[in-house]
């Protein structure tokens, strides 16, 4: 399968046979924002309303970073690229907790990090990186019975969520300025990059949450060569004012 270069030039009939691209999710989209403003772009320059678009790997809104993006005959291989491990990049803030994991919902609780030390912050990526049984958020879009957890979690509804079997292949701390923790993680399909910050936190005695969040890598596919929205709506020929 071909994947068109970022800054390549293509018609846009071309995307309706199929094709898949890289691109790089901004802050605040969520991944069907995205995909559907591709689509929005490829009806409007091609002036064909059925157009087939998706993607591979939900990103949350607050994160950023790459998406695998496929049109026409091409999404028939988007489950392929499911399956594929990932790379991020992010923040984990110590010292309390929401309940989502990350800066999308307010701090439900708080805690003290003066005990935390060095040492015990590498013991503990030490402990977090192999395999793991991780409980994904309430806030994530796991169903049961049906109907998606974070459904339930802004009803009130309290669910037992079970345990997943998940893989970090690594996990490093690259920057330390507490109360914030920069990482990098290379992790296997359905891990909750959330549920590692707050796993983090909790193994500390202090609580965690993700404060930021970007995808660098999709199996061999890399976030360099993703296109920016902007660019490749622009190249659809539609509208650059986003």
């Amino acid at each position: 399968m071909k994947f068109l270069d970022k800054n390549e030039s293509f018609e846009p009939s071309f995307l309706l046979k199929g094709a898949a691209l890289l691109v790089d999710k901004p802050e605040g989209w969520t991944s069907f924002d995205l995909v559907n403003k591709v689509r929005s772009a490829i009806r409007k320059a091609t002036g064909v309303k059925k157009v087939k678009v998706g993607h591979s790997g939900t990103l949350d809104p607050m994160a950023t970073g790459l998406l695998i993006v496929c049109t026409g005959s091409h999404t028939k291989k988007l489950a392929d690229f499911q399956l594929l491990g990932k790379s991020y990049s992010g923040t984990i803030k110590l010292g309390a907790t929401t309940p989502s994991y990350d800066r999308e919902t307010p701090i439900d609780e708080t805690y003290p990090t003066d005990h935390i030390t060095l040492d015990m912050l590498d013991e503990t990526r030490r402990k977090l990186t192999g395999e793991q049984e991780q409980y994904p958020p309430m806030f994530s879009a796991i169903k049961v019975d049906g109907q998606p957890l974070y459904k339930k979690a802004r009803a009130g509804k309290v669910v037992e969520v079970t345990p997943r079997p998940v893989n970090i292949y690594e996990f490093e701390l690259t920057k330390i300025e507490m109360p914030r923790v920069d990482f990098f993680v290379r992790c296997s399909k359905g891990t909750y990059v959330r549920s590692i910050a707050y796993d983090f936190g909790k193994l500390l005695r202090s609580g965690g949450y993700l404060t930021r969040l970007e995808r660098l890598a999709i199996g061999e596919f890399k976030l360099q060569n993703a296109w920016h929205l902007e660019d490749l709506v622009r190249q659809i020929n539609w509208n650059s004012n986003l």
